[in-house]
């Protein structure tokens, strides 16, 4: 028991620290917090740990999946920095409007929030190498076993560990935005910047594979 029991710790560990940075989710979820309502942040958490999870076990299958799918990959990495980079431009846009009430594309979308946070993590497939490598090294020191009990509880910290840190943005960014009465154009300023940079730092991967 202590044996499956620790490797959901280690899943929970692994994702709750690779959330921590600042992202395109986390800082989407702390925006969804301060400018709707937590309730709809919190949908949004639950389906980027859903598509998330659902990386998780494509990753558990092995490289030669990855390898077969190198083509649909590719094309998504190169959507990820398109998408990236209109939510980007589309929120610096709006932070320089005079409008108070104006809003960027995310919360502008009429797409339930749950689907939304689906969506937004779909369009990383980063997720499926990162969590290969880590599931990768995890069986070759042995503290991952490949077991169907082991492998749903590996799976299943991963889960709670996205949640977690995003949790920390919704409720901790919500609480520091009213401390410090952060204005919408602010927030706008920070979220685009982060998308628009996240872009680039994809858009330099792909280029950096292409040319290696």
């Amino acid at each position: 028991m202590f044996e499956v029991l620790k490797i959901m710790a280690i899943g929970l560990g692994i994702s709750f620290l690779g959330t921590l940075p600042l992202g395109t989710l986390n800082i989407s979820a702390m925006q969804l917090a301060v400018s709707e309502s937590v309730k709809r942040a919190l949908l949004f958490a639950l389906g980027v740990a859903l598509v998330e999870i659902t990386y998780v076990r494509f990753s558990l299958k092995g490289v030669d999946w990855i390898m077969s799918h190198q083509q649909a990959f590719r094309v998504m990495e190169w959507i990820t920095v398109a998408v990236f980079l209109l939510l980007g431009i589309n929120s610096l846009i709006v932070a320089g409007r005079a409008a108070a009430g104006s809003k960027n594309i995310i919360l502008n979308s009429k797409m339930p929030r749950f689907l939304l946070g689906m969506f937004m993590s779909a369009i990383n497939p980063a997720q499926i190498p990162f969590w290969f490598l880590w599931s990768s090294y995890l069986m070759s020191v042995g503290l991952l076993k490949s077991s169907t009990l082991q492998f749903n509880l590996y799976t299943l910290g991963i889960g709670l560990g996205t949640c977690t840190a995003l949790l920390l943005f919704i409720y901790g960014g919500r609480w520091i935005v009213g401390r410090l009465q952060t204005s919408q154009r602010t927030i706008n300023l920070v979220v685009g910047l982060v998308f628009v940079l996240s872009a680039f730092i994809q858009l330099y991967r792909i280029l950096k594979h292409l040319t290696s």
